[in-house]
């Protein structure tokens, strides 16, 4: 496996193009992933109390339109 700095080296050495490709892969995955945990945080309720306390502060008419 390569090392994080040997993968440092290997982007400063990629061209315009590529490097933007990289960028937007790098993005999907980052995005992929923050989905993914998000996805397991609601299912194991992580979330719930956080749903709760809103609904809560919407239904004391807490809130405002945006």
């Amino acid at each position: 496996m390569l090392t994080l700095e040997q993968i440092e080296s290997a982007i400063l050495q990629l061209s315009p193009d590529e490097y933007k490709k990289l960028i937007e892969w790098f993005a999907d995955l980052d995005y992929q992933r923050w989905d993914e945990q998000l996805e397991k945080d609601i299912a194991d309720g992580k979330l719930e109390a956080l749903a709760q306390e809103a609904i809560a502060e919407f239904k004391a008419g807490h809130c405002q339109e945006i």
